[in-house]
């Protein structure tokens, strides 16, 4: 096989999710504990720290792993999906997994895999773990693809499990409340084990105790601990003061992830290094954190997270597609103070896109597009729900069509914003 053969094999023959939906997520961790019995249990093989959340869970387990390299210690990461390589979902020490490792993988396991008939997913899952024992990492920080419960990740005994920001995501598979959807991401949460909870919500609060309690596991809310206060920003990084207990703990710290959601995301980090380091024998210096959050893109490469493309006219992408996430992009857009906003917009079919139709502001320019994926909302329809929402733009078929039209419409002091989905911002040539 070559590279490509054996991608076009894993998209044919194994349902995805990020191309098909719902469809392809398998309510059960049956077909993983099959995969992972017949590799001899490579999860088993090094530490982990699980990561579970609606919105920042991404960016805290690329903070997570970024520090934890800085400490000394062979990272793995696990992330999902992929923004334009299927090799960013497997990384050591931000090295991406190489593509003879995968095409072997595949070749050597196919009659496994025509056995089980596993989701895309679940052999990806499969496929780091055994990866990562491969490496020989000290630690792999795995996020979760989606919910919890059920995800196949769910299946490793971590050191920690940290639990970001819950919104209103995947409600047809996780639930139609925030209660419910917490249930399902709480469902990480293990006997004996850690867990952090980012953000205290009070929709929340009950459900992750009660869960933790069930299963003997001590909780710790981050923000009980840990204040952030931004001090200064600019479009490379920001810099905050970080309180522990009211104290001053970290003086003038640097994230060269500038998005300020961020902000939110950075306690739950901490309180898991915290953790890591006070109970879990890890030695993580002061210095290695500081350099890991200041180098986050770079030692892992990080891409969409409010991330910089060019200036003049300044272009900024970001996958933020939910409406909690989308409220940050806004607001952050509007800090900006910009005579103008050109929106390059797509979405999925599978999600209810009129609750972010109805944040987005009136008087920005919209370049409405459809990604190249079957879950794609025809971009047809996005126009008609947008126009029905007080919306006003342009549809075209591409994604690159439309950031070409923003780039023509756009004078030098204006800007370009790209998002609504993160299979839109994957479609951006610059990435």
């Amino acid at each position: 096989m070559t590279y490509q053969e054996c991608l076009d094999y894993l998209y044919q023959q194994l349902p995805m999710f990020h191309r098909i939906g719902n469809a392809a997520f398998k309510k059960s961790l049956d077909n993983i504990i099959a995969l992972c019995d017949a590799l001899g249990q490579p999860q088993q093989q090094f530490k982990t720290v699980h990561v579970a959340g609606t919105n920042g869970k991404g960016s805290s387990s690329h903070m997570l792993a970024a520090v934890l390299q800085q400490a000394g210690y062979k990272t793995g990461l696990y992330t999902s999906p992929h923004l334009k390589s299927f090799t960013e979902r497997v990384r050591v020490n931000g090295l991406e997994l190489p593509q003879d490792y995968l095409v072997d993988f595949v070749e050597q396991h196919k009659p496994l895999f025509e056995s089980i008939k596993p989701s895309f997913f679940e052999m990806t899952v499969a496929l780091a773990f055994q990866y990562f024992a491969y490496e020989g990492v000290d630690v792999a920080v795995i996020e979760v693809g989606l919910g919890g419960r059920l995800d196949s990740t769910n299946i490793i005994i971590p050191e920690i499990s940290l639990i970001t920001n819950i919104g209103l995501d995947h409600q047809a598979l996780l639930g139609d409340t925030i209660p419910a959807i917490a249930a399902e991401k709480a469902g990480i949460i293990k006997p004996g084990v850690p867990a952090v909870i980012s953000t205290w919500q009070e929709e929340t609060a009950e459900v992750f105790r009660a869960k933790a309690a069930e299963v003997g596991a001590p909780l710790y809310y981050a923000t009980d601990q840990f204040r952030v206060e931004p001090v200064a920003a600019d479009l490379e990084f920001q810099i905050l003061q970080v309180y522990r207990h009211e104290a001053l703990y970290l003086q003038d710290l640097e994230l060269d992830l500038t998005g300020i959601y961020q902000q939110y995301n950075l306690p739950g980090v901490l309180q898991t290094m915290a953790i890591l380091q006070e109970q879990r024998g890890f030695s993580i210096p002061e210095q290695a954190l500081r350099s890991g959050l200041a180098q986050t893109k770079s030692l892992t490469s990080l891409k969409g997270r409010w991330q910089v493309l060019q200036q003049q006219p300044l272009i900024i992408c970001d996958t933020g597609h939910n409406e909690d996430g989308m409220r940050q992009v806004i607001a952050q857009l509007a800090a900006l103070q910009s005579k103008h906003v050109h929106f390059v917009f797509g979405a999925v079919n599978d999600k209810d896109v009129s609750t972010i139709l109805k944040l987005l502001p009136k008087d920005y320019t919209y370049y409405f597009c459809q990604a190249t994926i079957p879950r794609a909302l025809p971009v047809t329809d996005l126009k008609a729900k947008a126009e029905a929402a007080g919306l006003t733009g342009t549809a075209y078929a591409t994604v690159p069509a439309a950031v070409a039209a923003a780039r023509t419409n756009a004078a030098p002091d204006e800007v370009i914003f790209i998002g609504g989905s993160t299979f839109v911002v994957a479609e951006i040539e610059e990435l």
